[in-house]
């Protein structure tokens, strides 16, 4: 019998979560509050629409012709909260010959985020901050998860692109990515980097919901600050790039 998850939406042809064109799958529930969260809609698990593996297998292959060179993501919220549906996900993309992304905050216990990272081709890894007074103000979770998920992917040699989301006047503390980019080139198994610059494009979705949005004055990150930023983890010799903001 195919497993069953819940989702928020699917995105036919995205283009900027892993290699190539790609079919994403947001999944439902995250245990992230960040108070940048583009999707807050996510954050609950037990709401969104509840699929089977079978029926976004057949939504894969209408699209496979021209995500063939590109692949599968699963993002969210947060995949990880939903292990056993994340994993027949991707197994059943192996079987089709397509790549597979996770795309995850790294706040998930290794055994349980194992089996998953199993069918996993590339994880594309959040981590927010590395401050860990400066992470928790930022997501409400500590970061000792994520360093620890950091740690064990570079141990099995997955391919990693890590992210980080540049917030003026919050994230762009420059000892917070001082250490995290010495945090990074311990690292042998990161691929790339990418500097997300912040925009406010999810607010609207804070207002919908009757949320507080703590971040309604913050600026942009303005080129010359990405630009800064990426620097940073060039001197490090990691592979950086400013990318589209979130």
């Amino acid at each position: 019998m195919s497993q069953s998850g819940r989702i928020h939406s699917i995105e036919t042809f995205g283009t900027v979560d892993g290699p190539g064109i790609r079919f994403i799958v947001f999944t439902q529930g995250c245990p992230l509050r960040c108070l940048y969260c583009h999707n807050p809609d996510c954050r609950n698990a037990h709401e969104g629409k509840e699929v089977t593996v079978d029926y976004l297998i057949d939504e894969i292959k209408k699209c496979k012709s021209f995500i063939r060179k590109g692949g599968v993501t699963v993002s969210g919220g947060e995949p990880l909260m939903q292990p056993e549906f994340a994993r027949e996900i991707f197994a059943r993309c192996h079987q089709l010959g397509l790549h597979t992304a996770l795309d995850t905050s790294g706040y998930c216990a290794i055994e349980v985020a194992q089996p998953v990272l199993d069918e996993t081709d590339l994880v594309l890894l959040d981590i927010k901050s590395y401050i860990p007074e400066l992470y928790y103000k930022v997501t409400n979770v500590s970061i000792e998860p994520t360093l620890a998920m950091a740690k064990h992917l570079s141990e099995i040699r997955k391919p990693v692109w890590i992210r980080f989301v540049l917030v003026p006047h919050l994230t762009d503390n420059i000892a917070n990515i001082n250490q995290l980019a010495d945090f990074i080139a311990t690292l042998t198994n990161v691929e790339r980097l990418e500097v997300l610059p912040f925009h406010k494009m999810g607010e609207y979705k804070w207002e919908q919901l009757g949320l507080p949005y703590s971040l309604k004055d913050t600026p942009p990150a303005d080129p010359q600050l990405v630009q800064q930023t990426v620097d940073i983890f060039r001197d490090r010799g990691i592979y950086a790039l400013g990318a589209i903001g979130v």
